[in-house]
């Protein structure tokens, strides 16, 4: 597959060296891009076109990878993509990172620095925009969770220290739901342990995608993060147990009070009988 050309950037940070800027944002639950018909196409799955003189990668889970453009360009892209977004999010989520290319160096991804590749390949733009999306799709999760984790970790201390339900159960509900919504959208959209489609034309690739794996430690966040959404799974079915023994002790409750009233209205017409 040919190498793009770079579009044009900020002044670069070394003789040779180009540093484009990169964005990952979660713009909404799912994004349409059918019927998304484009003459600078660089790729399909996941759609990928070049605009304003840079990068946009589109993916079907809701994120778009921007590199190359200027916050003004990005702002403007993002307000053409609105209507398209199902489940938009009120302010989208956002991670960034910087691409620096030279022909002349090895590739390679510090830590905490930059991505530094020997140029912009389409296969090589898939493959960080790959891992881009999936690091800011990880980073709203494991906010998500967090947020589930503050209202069940004071539900679970109240029921093992006094043995008595919450009040809120509603909310405690909904909040473990959010939790479950996040587990679905891992193992079904996502699907963030899968490589990207592109290793498969191009298994070259295999190395550059480890290490950018392994710099945003995707595999090992993914674990921790199915280790949380497997304690709410297990939350959820305790509190529901709960409901239901509540609901069973209610209405065994009921049956007998009507047992006893239909009882004691018994005598009372024998009663009466007997004084007429």
């Amino acid at each position: 597959m040919p190498t793009l050309p770079s579009p044009p950037i900020a002044p670069a940070a070394a003789p040779g060296t180009t540093r484009l800027t990169a964005r990952a944002l979660v713009l909404g639950e799912r994004l349409d891009t059918a019927n998304l018909e484009r003459s600078d196409v660089i790729s399909t799955a996941p759609l990928a076109f070049r605009a304003h003189g840079g990068y946009v990668v589109l993916f079907r889970y809701g994120i778009v990878v921007l590199i190359g453009l200027t916050p003004v360009q990005e702002d403007e892209l993002v307000r053409g993509l609105q209507p398209r977004v199902v489940g938009p999010l009120p302010r989208p989520d956002s991670e960034s990172a910087v691409i620096e290319i030279n022909p002349e160096l090895e590739e390679q991804i510090t830590p905490g620095g930059p991505i530094s590749v020997r140029d912009l390949s389409a296969p090589r733009l898939l493959v960080i925009a790959d891992v881009l999306a999936k690091n800011v799709a990880l980073a709203r999760d494991e906010r998500e969770v967090s947020r589930v984790f503050e209202v069940t970790e004071p539900f679970a201390a109240d029921l093992a220290r006094r043995g008595r339900f919450p009040s809120n159960r509603r909310q405690m509900l909904r909040t473990i739901g959010q939790g479950l919504l996040v587990h679905h959208r891992m193992s079904g959209r996502i699907e963030i342990e899968e490589k990207p489609d592109v290793l498969w034309d191009h298994p070259q690739f295999e190395r550059l995608h480890a290490r950018l794996v392994d710099e945003y430690e995707i595999k090992e966040r993914a674990l921790n993060l199915s280790r949380k959404l497997r304690v709410i799974d297990e939350t959820g079915r305790a509190l529901t147990d709960i409901i239901d023994t509540e609901r069973s002790v209610r209405l065994e409750a009921t049956i007998i009070l009507l047992i006893v009233v239909e009882v004691f209205f018994g005598f009372y017409e024998l009663f009466i009988r007997h004084v007429g």
